[in-house]
């Protein structure tokens, strides 16, 4: 994909996250979804129903928002496709027969709480270094085990987001047979395989047999194979130590015979095996396995095993905060945390943006991301003028952007068919044409409050005067449907979480149900009331912000006590964010009467 023509899904506005999410290649002639462009290269090769795209992950520690790169990209393909007619299944792999390598710093209960390690049975994770996944007690206690607790967090993830994925167990690959014949192909060629792989790995040696049983005395994973019987489909073994890192996992010496199923393929011959024995034509990834895994891959693939491999999408990795995902350190978000704080489309609209660019995921502006939604939504709905280039991104890639599990269920009823969300088939031709009249029809007519008003209406404590100071400052229209009133309010909530996750200036509660009991002495209430008359005429927050220290002097107040009193007259407390910039948001009626203490 040129620079000339990839698609940021940028709008080039200063209302964007970042310099760097800004779009500079807006000289193409036309405009082309970087889903469309690998779309093309898939049905180039002529593939199968259904077509399958995959991603995968090694349940090794939190499954964080950076994880769901493989699950969103291969989603806007598999949506280009299925627009296009093809049927199509997207798996994901939990490559859990894996061993432990080391001990995560931080994990995760059910319920998306990190936690660290010393907070659960790192006992039970320590004395299984070298197991796979799957023969790891989970140190929660409440899944399986260690691999199916983290493999949960994926198939949620999925969920929440609207993506019908399949979530395959590389172990019950292993374990039901479906690997046998790939793994017997591998091992009757071992030479040839070898002589493939050894220009990729340092540790290719004369010895080097492609295939790590579990030993059947300690069940650490091992990679010494002493024999192959392929007829049997065994292999014998010596239970040896693994290189981890920076230490060793020390194998028990056990000799032994184990069958195909009793172990697992190094990585380098699993990822292709899984394209072989999955059927798999498009995979994305990660920039690490570009620069590793995948050209050892293509080339197993196709001397080897003597299959094409998949159609690849290698995508940027993006930063939390501006610092780089760290299951170890911390650094990571889950995609139910985010969903707690911005709506589905929001975040699917992030990861819509072009694969090939690197970009921040910014918490503390959240803001500027539901911005940037907000109005690509209305360059799609015609409500706002863009470029050229700004209205045909929107078109082509806002429908993919709404689920159906996100809509509220009294809008879906004014959808000929009775289209439900729990009934919608992704690959049902007739079922997208209804989602399409869906979002081109009812949904046409939904509210989105601006996040920061949002945020303003969350900090009051008072729910009717939500309603009131958002038809005042006209964000409500008179004849919106009940069903777009209620949606649109749901985003208070949202604002809220994200103000106080992030403690910013809204992370505070304005009392408006009742008159704080405050002593004002006949000067400071002098003063008040000219602050009143200047706040009645219409400022904006900086010119506010200047008019409290210029009324403060006029009546020879304290300046830190005037602002004390202003945020005891609002937040009842003794502090609050700048005043002047936070009353400006407000409707300004109230903070009138509020200023001269009449309600």
């Amino acid at each position: 994909m040129s620079d000339t023509d990839a698609d940021a899904t940028d709008d080039p506005t200063p209302d964007t996250q970042s310099d760097a999410d800004r779009d500079d290649d807006e000289t193409g002639d036309r405009y082309v979804f970087w889903a469309d462009e690998v779309a093309d290269e898939i049905e180039a090769q002529n593939p199968t129903e259904p077509v399958v795209i995959k991603g995968g992950i090694s349940p090794s520690g939190v499954p964080h928002l950076g994880n769901v790169n493989e699950i969103m990209r291969g989603y806007f393909v598999a949506e280009v496709l299925r627009d296009r007619g093809w049927e199509v299944r997207q798996v994901f792999t939990a490559d859990d027969r894996d061993p432990l390598r080391k001990l995560p710093r931080k994990l995760a209960d059910l319920d998306e709480n990190i936690v660290d390690l010393g907070d659960v049975d790192a006992g039970a994770l320590g004395r299984n270094l070298g197991h796979p996944y799957t023969e790891i007690p989970d140190p929660f206690g409440c899944c399986d085990s260690y691999a199916d607790h983290f493999s949960t967090f994926i198939a949620e993830s999925a969920e929440l987001l609207g993506v019908p994925i399949d979530v395959v167990s590389t172990t019950e690959l292993y374990e039901s047979g479906r690997m046998d014949d790939v793994v017997e192909h591998v091992l009757a060629n071992r030479e040839h395989a070898r002589e493939t792989l050894a220009p990729y790995q340092d540790k290719v040696d004369e010895e080097y047999v492609p295939f790590n049983p579990i030993c059947g005395n300690c069940g650490k994973i091992t990679e010494t194979v002493t024999a192959v019987d392929v007829d049997a489909r065994t292999v014998e073994y010596r239970c040896t130590d693994m290189d981890a890192g920076d230490r060793t996992i020390d194998g028990c010496g056990h000799e032994g015979t184990a069958t195909f199923r009793e172990g697992k393929l190094p990585w380098r011959f699993e990822w292709p095996a899984q394209w072989q024995v999955l059927g798999v034509d498009h995979e994305p990834f990660g920039k690490d396995h570009a620069e590793g895994s995948w050209p050892s891959g293509t080339d197993i693939a196709e001397n080897v095993l003597g299959i094409e491999p998949p159609v690849p999408m290698v995508y940027e990795w993006f930063t939390l905060d501006g610092e780089p995902f760290s299951s170890s350190a911390g650094n990571v978000i889950l995609a139910g945390d985010v969903l707690e704080m911005i709506e589905p489309e929001v975040l699917r609209f992030f990861f819509a943006k072009d694969p090939n660019r690197g970009r921040d995921f910014s918490v503390e502006r959240l803001d500027l991301l539901v911005d940037e939604f907000d109005r690509f939504e209305r360059l799609y709905y015609g409500e706002e003028s863009g470029t050229d280039d700004e209205t045909a991104r929107a078109e082509r890639v806002y429908p993919f952007l709404i689920a159906l599990s996100d809509a509220p269920a009294a809008a879906l009823g004014d959808v000929e068919g009775d289209l439900s969300a729990t009934d919608f088939d992704a690959n049902d031709l007739a079922h997208r044409e209804r989602r399409r009249e869906f979002v081109d029809g009812p949904f046409r007519d939904r509210i989105r409050l601006p996040y920061t008003f949002a945020a303003v209406l969350g900090m009051f404590d008072d729910e009717k005067a939500r309603r009131e100071t958002a038809r005042k400052e006209g964000h409500v229209p008179e004849n919106a449907p009940e069903w777009a009133i209620e949606d649109a309010f749901g985003r208070v909530g949202l604002a809220s979480e994200w103000a106080v996750r992030t403690d910013n200036e809204y992370n505070y509660t304005v009392a408006r149900t009742s008159l704080p009991d405050v002593d004002v002495v006949p000067e400071t209430a002098a003063a008040l009331d000219d602050l009143a008359e200047f706040v009645a005429d219409g400022a904006d927050g900086e010119a506010l912000q200047g008019e409290i220290y210029e009324t403060a002097k006029c009546h020879d107040r304290d300046i830190g006590d005037f602002f004390a009193t202003g945020y005891r007259l609002f937040f009842d407390d003794d502090e609050g964010p700048q005043l002047g910039y936070f009353l400006a948001k407000l409707d300004r009626e109230f903070v009138v009467d509020r200023l001269r203490r009449e309600r």
